[in-house]
């Protein structure tokens, strides 16, 4: 793989645990034993210059309550994080940021109100923020889903795409909730569609990543980097080896 592709191992929390769910069905959640910070220091421990940190309460109700933990896994890990869930303001922004933030991730306001985060791209910088569309298969068009994918939120994918390519937008996150926590390998078909739609952005590529060949089929595919969450945390592949595959 070429220079510049990077791997973000996850973490996602809730209740204060680590936990992964299965196409983003908070009822059908699987619960990790190793706590955030244990597993955030076994990342770096194994390499990883990023980490992928979700809170999911807050993505759901809003109000993002892992600045505690961001801190610590800023100041005792060295990686750089990229971390949303709940994102409303831009003071949630630069708090965030101020805590350890290398990057905030932002995504149901993302879809609700292109114009409010094109602003904190403008006043951040493209550097400092990821956009995360969570799209789904309807009826033949991709829709984006909001509030944790609990909601419709009635807008495409292919709007949202050229909307933040013209607003400057770097850093687009993807994920196709239908493959998001199954094991059942990504959507490169996806993938291939937005690197067409929209060639400046740089793509991480998101669910259903289950082994090394996955990741360099999301490379193929036009992707500058891949969050790795389940298959992970099952031991399927070692992100030693993973990493090692990326900086080839």
């Amino acid at each position: 793989m070429s220079a510049g592709f990077e791997l973000y191992p996850a973490i996602d929390v809730r209740d204060g645990r680590t936990v992964r769910l299965h196409q983003g069905d908070y009822a059908r959640e699987t619960r990790y034993e190793d706590a955030p910070l244990v597993l955030a220091k076994r990342y770096a421990a194994a390499g990883a210059r990023w980490l992928h940190l979700v809170d999911l309460d807050a993505a759901r109700a809003g109000g993002y309550t892992l600045a505690p933990l961001l801190r610590r896994i800023d100041t005792e890990t060295g990686m750089q994080v990229q971390t949303g869930g709940g994102i409303r303001s831009e003071a949630d922004v630069e708090a965030l940021l101020e805590a350890g933030a290398t990057r905030v991730v932002v995504g149901s306001l993302a879809v609700r109100e292109p114009e409010t985060v094109a602003g904190w791209i403008d006043r951040f910088g493209a550097r400092r923020i990821t956009v995360a569309l969570d799209a789904r298969r309807v009826d033949g068009s991709w829709q984006l889903p909001v509030a944790g994918w609990t909601q419709d939120s009635g807008v495409g994918l292919e709007t949202m795409l050229a909307y933040y390519a013209n607003a400057g937008l770097q850093h687009l996150l993807c994920t196709d909730i239908d493959r998001d926590g199954t094991l059942g390998g990504p959507n490169i078909d996806l993938y291939r569609h937005i690197a067409a739609a929209a060639s400046g952005l740089r793509v991480q590529a998101s669910g259903g990543m289950r082994d090394i060949a996955d990741i360099a089929a999301a490379h193929e595919a036009g992707c500058a980097g891949a969050v790795l969450g389940k298959a992970l945390l099952d031991g399927r592949f070692a992100l030693a080896d993973a990493l090692a595959e990326a900086a080839c």
